[in-house]
């Protein structure tokens, strides 16, 4: 996994709440257990005005030109503005691979579904909990000025770039350390690797009808 230390890029702001996991993926492009791949259909039904299949050529497809992410401004966006409860129903992985796919590492709201968010973490990409006043005021910035950039900086915990100045948010020691350091689930393990060795060794001289 990516480490995630620092991050400058636009701003897309998505307003809207309670977009759900199949808003953000729908179901028939959960065809593949690869990471990869998903990012063309990302909010597919959003970003095309017709209906989306894995087998089509989103190159091909007709572009909705009043979905936000398809706005000129906002073409390379790196950070997500959104809503309440966003990434809320199934429990999709699918759901951050898309988004990171798309080139989008960094969501900010006022609040996220809570498998989202965790999957987020193991995934690497940071998930931001502000104040709704403070996400308000990120709109408002966004929509404001075309090429609006933020920089979230993850060690100092802050977001540089608005209007108002410095903005706090606080992730969870562990997680910021994952984060920061790139580990994912298989990285935690690996980081015990000699410990694991070294148990498995002395297993073997303990049960070796175990090894056989």
């Amino acid at each position: 996994m990516q480490a995630f230390t620092q991050l400058t890029g636009i701003v897309a702001p998505l307003d809207r709440v309670n977009v759900d996991t199949d808003m953000i993926i729908p179901k028939q492009f959960l065809k593949s257990i690869k990471r990869s791949g998903f990012g063309p259909n990302l909010f597919d039904e959003l970003r095309y005005l017709d209906e989306g299949q894995p087998d089509q050529n989103s190159s091909q497809r007709p572009i909705n030109p009043d979905f936000v992410l398809n706005f000129p401004r906002y073409k390379n966006t790196k950070i997500l503005l959104a809503r309440d409860n966003f990434g809320c129903g199934s429990s999709r992985e699918h759901a951050p691979w898309a988004l990171l796919d798309f080139g989008i590492s960094c969501v900010i709201a006022p609040s996220f579904a809570d498998i989202f968010y965790n999957n987020c973490f193991k995934n690497g990409i940071l998930p931001i909990t502000l104040m709704d006043e403070q996400v308000d005021q990120l709109f408002e910035d966004t929509e404001a000025k075309e090429g609006f950039q933020l920089t979230v900086d993850l060690a100092a915990e802050v977001i540089r770039g608005s209007s108002v100045g410095n903005i706090a948010f606080t992730i969870d020691s562990f997680r910021r350390h994952c984060l920061l350091n790139g580990l994912d689930d298989i990285g935690l393990t690996l980081e015990q690797a000699s410990s694991i060795k070294s148990y498995e060794q002395q297993r073997q001289q303990q049960a070796p009808w175990l090894f056989n």
